[in-house]
């Protein structure tokens, strides 16, 4: 076999900007009815949440998702342990632990070497393994581009499945990890990432969102969400609209990632920052003269990105220990949710 492509370079697309834009799949499944009414189901799609959940007993509730994307970096070990990390996430938005996983995988067969798809595994292993979900299984095929991710599943007690739909006016929002892995992504695609902006992009997309099963534990937690491949705007603006309410960010606050902001400035985005915007424009009251920067900024596609939390004022000092005690330590305060229709000030 002669010597192998970046795994970047087999794929249109990288992570989360994978996603089709919301627009285009609210289209899609707008015509498609939501799971039948089933005495069991607590979670089904109809909230655009980020897993189903099903209680299976008075204490128990299984939380059952699935997550996978094409390559974002070029080491495939790491890039497994993106992807699992990745697809781990949406268990602890729903409040849950993960309990054990599936490997979903589509390999290009004679443009990989089984040496390389090996690693891609085992970076996958190794982040559920970490989460205390081990890869139990799954399904491989032969594909035309490298494919890799997880159906993750959890457990979480009934009474504390965490949703993206109650938020509450007076709510504030916590954020808990920074932005800007969409603009590292381009810009390694690229070639121009910067080792150090590298090593932050690793950094963020393989820490755990371990403090969602602690937070949900919490009195006075409403909401939560991941914020992925939509962005902050696209995720925020589907808790807007679940949960009946108006939100305002201060856009200032928002933690970016400071070698992202700058590769922003220096022209370098991804496609999908544009499609997010498109889709959630309507729903944003910008200031005049906003940036065009902030704008694809706050639409960025994260892959693995943080939790985005709503909860009372008198909570948030618990769920930002909470986010800090599992080495979180950007997480802060982005906003609040206030009285309105479905909307985004950010200010």
């Amino acid at each position: 076999m002669s010597a192998e492509p970046r795994l970047t370079s087999l794929a249109h697309g990288g992570g989360c900007g994978c996603k089709i834009a919301p627009n285009v799949l609210q289209e899609i499944l707008s015509s498609m009815p939501v799971a039948a009414t089933h005495v069991g189901l607590m979670v089904d799609a109809a909230t655009s949440d980020d897993a189903a959940v099903y209680r299976i007993s008075d204490d128990a509730a299984l939380i059952a998702t699935t997550d996978f994307f094409m390559p974002i970096v070029d080491d495939p070990f790491e890039f497994g342990r993106i992807a699992a990390t990745n697809a781990l996430s949406d268990v602890y938005a729903m409040g849950g632990r993960p309990i054990f996983s599936l490997a979903i995988t589509g390999m290009p067969i004679g443009r990989m070497s089984t040496e390389t798809i090996r690693r891609i595994l085992d970076g996958g292993r190794t982040a559920s393994e970490a989460a205390g979900a081990p890869v139990a299984g799954g399904h491989s095929i032969d594909s035309a581009e490298p494919i890799y991710g997880l159906v993750a599943l959890g457990l979480v007690h009934p009474d504390r499945v965490m949703k993206n739909d109650g938020a509450r006016p007076g709510d504030i929002l916590i954020l808990g990890k920074p932005l800007g892995v969409g603009v590292f992504s381009a810009a390694l695609k690229k070639e121009i990432l910067s080792p150090e902006g590298y090593e932050a992009m690793i950094a963020s997309t393989t820490l755990l969102n371990r403090p969602g099963a602690d937070i949900a534990e919490i009195d006075g937690v409403h909401a939560m969400t991941d914020v992925t491949g939509f962005g902050l705007l696209g995720h925020l603006s589907e808790m807007c609209r679940g949960s009946g309410v108006a939100a305002a960010v201060e856009e200032s606050a928002v933690p970016m990632f400071d070698l992202a902001r700058a590769l922003l400035y220096d022209g370098v985005k991804t496609g999908a920052s544009g499609r997010n915007w498109e889709s959630v424009k309507d729903w944003v009251e910008a200031p005049a003269g906003w940036a065009e920067q902030s704008r694809d900024m706050l639409t960025d596609p994260q892959t693995s990105g943080g939790l985005l939390v709503s909860c009372a004022p008198d909570a948030a000092d618990e769920v930002l220990a909470s986010f800090r005690r599992h080495g979180h330590a950007s997480a802060t305060v982005i906003g609040a949710i206030r009285e309105g229709s479905p909307s985004i000030r950010i200010g």
